[in-house]
């Protein structure tokens, strides 16, 4: 009747009153991206049923919880549906739509592996030190007897190739009983957190960073405070030259930006390629991100792959370029992929690459058959002249918080080398959570 039609025609305005209107934007957006390939038609269906009137006032939280009523036709009746609010809906739209993102993004990291054939393995730099070469760090430094002056010059060295290159690798960084034993404390500590997650006890944020593809594959931020973490970070920063040589380009004043450990186990896909933090013109290196392995990296567990003196303005301006020529040939970004040679980040145990986080690179498939997962322990260090670099930090929130110099964290890293205790370290730990 035409009065119960009026009754549910206000129902339904009041029940959409509060959505924000659709800009005409966004439908066009749906269908270029389906034009394009970018994205399956289901997909965008589903990214519509998010964000078309009154559904919108469905998926949204409501205030007083109202029934979805959504009018169609039927038989050229008017047919009136009732939807019960329920809280899984928008998460389980979300899931499927991410589930599309992480499908596009594989095949693209499998085709990037096609278009990358001229790699070799990075090698440990070789410096000249008053007339001997040299490529190490822990077991190449008598335990840190390394005189101050001795340190610097090696660190400058090291900074030279790290300028030039964008990457370069740094053997016995950590001795290979430290390495297996923060391993291990690692995957305990993993587990932990999950467990945490599961419980409701944290927030993911709270413990794992957010890592592109992150099936099989997680970002663990690691809390200050364990004396084993402690003669880890002795080990690299002051018995190897680590320190020293981000020290030469950032001063003592560069602040620790990122402190965690990606892990990757068996079925993890390939990335992108991809640089952690933008060119800027004008600006010179934002951060300094140092990868050491916790066991020997194999080709068949997922090195990681870096395309050298690609963190400058003209690659990543033909990095950002994928449309293909008229001629229907490779576009700039793949004419640069396929071009510059790669370099595989196959470390041993205890080894370091130190990288540009504007270098072109990525995490590649780990195919092992022996379940074997692969752990980077990793720091990064912030040219105190930059403020936000371009990129969420991984790393505890209270420590991030803290702003800690690398002047400050070695001078109290040399302290517990010398048996008198970290106190700064003492007083960051106390505050984790």
């Amino acid at each position: 009747p035409k009065g119960r039609r009026e009754e549910e025609g206000k129902r339904l305005s009041l029940s959409t009153k509060n959505a924000s209107p659709l800009p005409l934007t966004r439908p066009l957006l749906f269908l270029l991206m389906i034009w394009t390939r970018r994205i399956t038609i289901e997909a965008a269906c589903l990214l519509a049923m998010i964000t078309l009137e009154p559904v919108t006032s469905f998926l949204a939280p409501h205030r007083h919880r109202r029934n979805a009523i959504i009018r169609t036709r039927h038989q050229n009746n008017d047919v009136i549906v009732r939807i019960e609010p329920t809280k899984m809906a928008g998460a389980d739209v979300s899931n499927l739509l991410y589930q599309e993102q992480e499908n596009i993004i594989v095949q693209r990291g499998e085709l990037e592996e096609k278009l990358v054939t001229n790699t070799k393995q990075l090698e440990a730099t070789v410096i000249k030190m008053r007339g001997t070469g040299k490529a190490g760090g822990f077991g190449k430094s008598s335990g840190g007897s390394r005189g101050k002056a001795s340190s610097k010059a090696e660190g400058k060295a090291y900074a030279k190739v790290l300028k030039r290159e964008g990457v370069l690798r740094i053997d016995n960084v950590l001795s290979p009983d430290t390495a297996d034993a923060v391993r291990e404390h690692l995957y305990k500590l993993r587990y932990q957190s999950e467990q945490e997650v599961k419980e409701g006890l944290m927030q993911p944020i709270q413990r794992f960073a957010n890592v592109l593809l992150k099936q099989n594959r997680c970002d663990l931020t690691i809390p200050l405070g364990d004396e084993l973490i402690t003669k880890a970070l002795e080990e690299s920063l002051c018995k190897s030259p680590v320190g020293a040589t981000i020290s030469s380009v950032f001063g003592d004043g560069a602040i620790l930006h990122e402190f965690s450990c990606l892990m990757s186990d068996p079925g993890s896909q390939r990335q992108v390629i991809h640089p952690d933090t933008p060119y800027v013109d004008g600006r010179g290196p934002a951060l300094y991100t140092c990868f050491i392995a916790l066991q020997d990296v194999t080709l068949n567990i997922g090195p990681t792959v870096w395309l050298p003196r690609t963190h400058n303005e003209e690659s990543h301006k033909a990095f950002k370029d994928s449309a293909a020529s008229e001629g229907g040939g490779d576009s700039p970004k793949d004419t640069l992929i396929k071009t510059k040679p790669a370099v595989l980040g196959t470390l041993n145990k205890g080894s370091c690459a130190v990288f540009d986080s504007r270098l072109l690179h990525c995490g590649s498939a780990n195919r092992s058959e022996d379940v074997a997962s692969r752990a980077l322990f990793y720091f990064s260090f912030k040219n105190p002249e930059v403020g936000y670099p371009g990129n969420p930090a991984s790393i505890r929130r209270e420590l991030g918080d803290a702003n800690v110099s690398l002047g400050s964290l070695v001078e109290d890293l040399e302290s517990f080398g010398k048996g008198k205790g970290s106190p700064l370290i003492d007083r960051l730990g106390s505050r984790m959570r």
